[in-house]
């Protein structure tokens, strides 16, 4: 059993290598491979990545030339690995990777094929209001839609076995890319099981990307899923 744990990184030279490192020093209970997608960063991303080497593991960084959003990212890592399980990770230090093992173990003991963790089953304090109110809009509206209960939709942290990704229509480049997959999940009948997960959000000036243009896109997506359902 292997985990691909995908890194779409974008502008992250503040906190790339640490999260690299606490990747490299994780133990999630298998065997693992990190590919990492730096997406057309300007920084010194690109330098740090370079020199960074992760010995006894699978390690590839993919230079994508332009700027092209998280989806895009995301999708190109999903097509490099060759994981049993899939996982996000961010590259902005806000999700803990030692909670990899608790995400992955429902999948591995067959009892459900998506897991997503959510920031909204535990109190997490740190939350940004504009944030969480934007965040439970869109999860809402995809519960309403869908008929279903999910709490966060636009966590970072969505997990799945490999043969899943292979019946998935993804599509969005940007941010709503979280939308479409959550959307996608439960278009083709997959469960999501919701998995409490701690959170250590950055403010817009610590570098936070997504914004409310992301929000409209996002209520844009799920919209336009649904009615192509």
């Amino acid at each position: 059993m292997k985990l691909s744990i995908i890194v779409p990184v974008y502008n992250e030279e503040k906190t790339i290598k640490k999260v690299l490192e606490k990747l490299a020093n994780l133990d999630a209970g298998v065997g693992k491979e990190i590919i990492v997608i730096d997406d057309g960063s300007t920084d010194g991303t690109c330098e740090i990545l370079r020199k960074f080497q992760i010995p006894n593991s699978k390690f590839q960084i993919i230079f994508q030339e332009k700027n092209q959003g998280k989806g895009a990212a995301v999708r190109r890592g999903f097509q490099e690995a060759d994981g049993d399980i899939l996982i996000i990770q961010d590259a902005d230090l806000e999700y803990n990777p030692e909670e990899y093992e608790k995400l992955i173990k429902p999948i591995i003991a067959g009892e459900t094929k998506v897991v997503c963790g959510s920031r909204f089953l535990q109190e997490n304090p740190n939350l940004y209001r504009r944030y969480l109110w934007g965040n439970k809009f869109l999860s809402f509206l995809i519960s309403f839609l869908y008929r279903v209960k999910i709490t966060d939709a636009y966590t970072g942290y969505k997990v799945m076995s490999k043969e899943i990704y292979k019946n998935l229509n993804l599509k969005s480049n940007g941010f709503e890319f979280e939308a479409e997959i959550t959307c996608e999940f439960l278009k083709k009948g997959y469960k999501i099981l919701e998995i409490p997960i701690s959170y250590n959000p950055r403010s817009i000036k610590e570098g936070k990307k997504i914004n409310y243009k992301d929000a409209i896109y996002g209520i844009w997506t799920i919209i336009k899923l649904q009615c192509k359902v």
